[in-house]
């Protein structure tokens, strides 16, 4: 399947992209994503991190064929010893992309929860961040999580992509909670960056 790139431009103004796979079941579609990328933008350097709860949908070995880079697991147990994973993640990305983005993610991510090492770069890094989640049947009713939404959305730095109508494998029917394309999520982060470039340059 062809998608076209949605932003319309040839130089995004990102340089290095950190892809991160939560565990929602749409997260098996990640190899997908991350050879679109390749496709779209292939001077973008490309690195990935996948929660545990990830890797029960989606290889790591097969991401990390398409990226060119190691598969990093969001867990402290797995960095190795001598090393600060969450101060690495924060530095190197100058754009963030959570597609999907878990309900427990995003709760985590807008308490300022910090007990896994993406967690943790996620509250110190510099980059944008693009957030697109992907929510469970009628949990946008909830008003905590509407609140966990709003409290994202109001964040310097970071852009949350809205939920689109999607069949839940667990009901059968057709809900609002499904998380954006991939495409759709890095054509608002574009937008956002270019709308703060444009902000400094006045």
């Amino acid at each position: 399947m062809e998608v076209p790139d949605p932003t319309g431009v040839a130089d995004p103004g990102f340089r290095r992209v950190l892809l991160v796979g939560t565990g929602a079941l749409s997260v098996a579609f990640l190899p997908f994503w991350t050879n679109w990328l390749n496709n779209t933008f292939p001077e973008m350097e490309k690195r990935v991190v996948l929660t545990r709860s990830a890797r029960r949908f989606v290889s790591a070995d097969a991401i990390s064929t398409l990226c060119g880079n190691r598969v990093v697991t969001d867990d402290w147990n797995d960095a190795e010893p001598g090393t600060a994973p969450h101060v690495e993640l924060a530095a190197w990305p100058d754009l963030v992309l959570v597609h999907p983005a878990t309900m427990h993610f995003l709760s985590r991510y807008a308490l300022g929860l910090t007990d896994t090492p993406l967690l943790c770069a996620l509250q110190s890094t510099t980059a944008l961040v693009g957030v697109a989640p992907s929510l469970p049947p009628r949990a946008q009713l909830s008003p905590v999580v509407q609140a966990h939404l709003d409290t994202l959305r109001a964040r310097p730095g970071v852009v949350v992509a809205p939920t689109v109508p999607a069949v839940s494998a667990s009901t059968g029917e057709r809900e609002d909670g499904g998380s954006v394309p991939l495409s759709e999520l890095m054509g608002l982060c574009v937008g956002a960056y270019a709308r703060t470039q444009r902000g400094e340059e006045e």
